[in-house]
């Protein structure tokens, strides 16, 4: 049920529109009056106004006018007798949800009011969605205290709400995505699309078309014209993930968008103007990119205006209880059970890993420990074996401690294989599952898979 505020200088039209919107059980407060109305405007909170156009004094572009201004969220509805186009489309450029002339039929007018209220319902909806999204993603809901989290923070603060590109830079699972998010989320354009992509999950024809959008018949396939994902973020912000992994081509095409913030679909032969913010991820560095010749250099130098830098969780061991806890508390809501806890000397063993997989690779531990654990503590046993092998616990049967001798670099890179290996035993050799549960693209497990191949056929 509604409450409608009606108004009509004629006491019969405002009888007959009040008994419509009683049959469908909403509550009307009516005015003759134009002026009276205004009055009580603000203090009525009406979910719907129904007003006349040709009024006394003050007319229905008055009451419309008021209400976007007091009331910016309720429709309003302008019914006349005056069906002049000039008059409809002046109410509709002010704000009018509809417009109604008379005579009208009862089920027109009872539908109309039906579509206001809905329209008004949806609006309402995604308002709350937004600012659920919003707090999910506010800056102080990523995880650490820390200091060189607490330095990353205080930067997101101070760039969230600038239009400057940003470049973030860090290791893969150290939740680059979630501060793009949060710069979004945080900023003017956080009412606006929010649009990711990972540039290594496609190859570069069809990252071009995604990014870009293409013309119908411009290659095979093109049976219809497509915007491209520049286009879907008008206004709001765009994220290139794995940007390192993108073809020189597109980088220079890319190049050109953001300096003439215009881009052309694949196969089109004009340009279309953008108003994007543009933020860009890296698990690579860029500088050895472009010292091998893999990355442009004035792409680099548009994309890193502002650069932050997201700090492995082996730099950051004091956030790893927090970390843990937030993760046992996640794991109990998905499953809806009582949080589990864990053990110290758990505790000790996860901040002696070194975790290649970072902050991803730690939640997908406590997801296992939370499955396997008998009872409500999670203890060492039920830790991965690579966290018990490097913290110096005792192995589960069947494992070996790894040799020493090696480099820091080798022994990071044998970890993070031997840990992509197991979630493909995990996930019962299925690949795609596993680099979705890693949390990278299928390109990116197979050049890692692809580089254990040819290191252990250069070793024999």
């Amino acid at each position: 049920m509604a409450r409608i505020l009606i108004i009509d200088d004629d006491p019969a039209m405002v009888s007959v529109i009040s008994e419509i919107c009683h049959e469908r059980g909403h509550q009307t407060v009516a005015f003759n009056s134009g002026q009276k109305a205004l009055d009580s405007l603000a203090t009525q909170a009406p979910q719907l106004v129904i007003s006349d156009l040709k009024m006394d004094k003050v007319g229905g572009l008055e009451i419309l006018k008021e209400c976007r201004e007091l009331l910016p969220q309720t429709p309003v509805i302008l019914i006349t007798a005056y069906a002049k186009v000039e008059s409809a489309l002046e109410a509709m450029k002010l704000g009018a949800y509809d417009y109604i002339t008379k005579p009208f039929k009862v089920d027109e007018l009872q539908l109309t009011i039906q579509r206001a209220l809905d329209h008004q319902s949806d609006r309402r909806e995604i308002r709350n969605l937004r600012q659920i999204v919003k707090e999910k993603y506010r800056f102080e809901n990523i995880i650490g205290t820390s200091q060189k989290m607490q330095d990353v923070y205080n930067l997101i603060a101070k760039v969230a709400d600038t239009d400057s590109t940003i470049l973030i830079q860090g290791e893969s699972g150290t939740g680059k995505e979630l501060v793009a998010r949060a710069l979004h989320f945080n900023s003017v354009r956080q009412h606006q699309p929010f649009v990711a992509i990972n540039c290594s999950a496609l190859p570069e024809n069809l990252l071009e078309s995604e990014l870009f959008g293409h013309k119908k018949g411009s290659f095979t396939g093109a049976v219809q014209d497509k915007i491209g994902l520049f286009e879907e973020a008008e206004m709001g912000t765009i994220f290139l993930d794995e940007i390192n992994s993108m073809a020189l081509s597109l980088q220079t095409k890319l190049l050109r968008v953001l300096q003439e913030r215009q881009l052309r679909r694949v196969g089109d032969t004009k340009s279309v103007s953008i108003n994007v913010r543009v933020l860009a991820a890296t698990n690579e560095s860029l500088n050895d990119k472009i010292a091998s010749g893999q990355f442009r250099e004035d792409l680099y130098y548009r994309l890193c205006v502002i650069p932050i830098e997201m700090p492995a969780l082996r730099e950051r061991v004091d956030d790893i209880p927090l970390l843990v806890t937030h993760f046992l508390q996640k794991n109990a809501s998905q499953t809806s059970t009582e949080p589990k806890k864990i053990d110290q000397k758990a505790i000790e063993a996860l901040q002696a890993y070194r975790w290649p997989g970072n902050v991803r690779e730690l939640e997908n531990a406590i997801e296992r420990a939370c499955a396997l654990c008998d009872g409500g503590v999670i203890k060492t046993v039920d830790l991965p074996p690579q966290v018990l092998r490097q913290g110096g616990m005792p192995e589960p049967a069947g494992t070996s401690t790894l040799p020493v001798g090696r480099t820091l670099d080798d022994y990071v890179r044998e970890q993070e294989r031997t840990f992509i290996e197991e979630t493909i035993k995990h996930n019962a050799s299925n690949r795609e599952r596993a680099a979705k549960m890693l949390g990278i693209s299928m390109a990116t497990l197979y050049r890692k898979l692809e580089v254990k191949k040819n290191r252990g056929e250069a070793e024999s």
